[in-house]
């Protein structure tokens, strides 16, 4: 037969042991969250470097007009 202290030990292990693997399955769960977030700013990242490789390329086509993008371009209407 078992003392009271052993079945005592064998319950808090017992409860320690659940506890650990709850806190693993938050841990994988949380770490596959982030992994999905991390894919998607590296496909943002991406895009945008597409787009600044695209801008810095050179003449920009409005329509069948091909120009060439001077900064007087982007200046706001009240300049």
């Amino acid at each position: 037969m078992m003392s009271n202290s052993t079945m005592e030990q064998a319950n808090n292990t017992d409860q320690r042991l659940t506890e650990l693997e709850i806190k693993a399955s938050f841990t994988e769960d949380l770490l596959d969250q982030l992994d999905k977030v991390i894919v998607r700013q590296q496909q943002q990242i991406d895009a945008l470097l597409r787009e600044v490789a695209e801008l810095k390329a050179g003449p920009v086509r409005d329509g069948d007009i091909t120009a060439t993008r001077s900064l007087r371009d982007d200046l706001p209407p009240h300049f």
